[in-house]
C-alpha cells in the first residue's frame, strides 16, 4: 500500500553535520516564536548566535511535544538526564544583542 502523504525530505550534505549549540535562547511575539542557538566557549567573553530558527506558535507547541516525548523515549532507555549547573553557561544571559522578536 503506497502512502498518500509522503514528503521527501532532502539533507545536504553540509546540514547534515550540524552545528553544536550549549545554549539556546527562545523569545516569542504574538506570531512567532525565534529560538537563537548559541555556541559559548570557555573563556570566551562573547557568544555567536550560530542559527536563528523562526517558528509560528503552532509549530512550536509541536515541537515542544516532539521534545517532550523524545526526551522521555531517551530517558527510558539511558536513565535520567542530569542537569549541572556549568561555571561556562550563565543560566540567563544579559547583554543579549539582536532586538526582541
Amino acid at each position: 500500500m503506497e502512502q498518500q502523504n509522503q514528503l521527501n525530505i532532502d539533507l545536504s550534505p553540509e546540514i547534515a553535520e550540524g552545528t553544536y549549540s550549549n545554549l539556546a535562547i527562545i523569545s516569542h511575539s504574538t506570531s512567532e516564536f525565534v529560538i537563537d542557538f548559541i555556541r559559548i566557549m570557555p573563556g570566551t567573553p562573547k557568544a555567536n548566535v550560530k542559527s536563528r530558527i523562526i517558528l509560528t506558535p503552532e509549530h512550536a507547541k509541536r515541537l515542544l511535544f516532539a521534545l517532550q516525548e523524545n526526551v522521555s523515549k531517551f530517558e527510558a532507555q539511558n536513565g535520567k538526564i542530569k542537569i549541572i549547573d556549568n561555571p561556562f553557561v550563565p543560566p540567563v544571559p544579559m547583554g543579549f544583542g539582536g532586538g526582541e522578536a
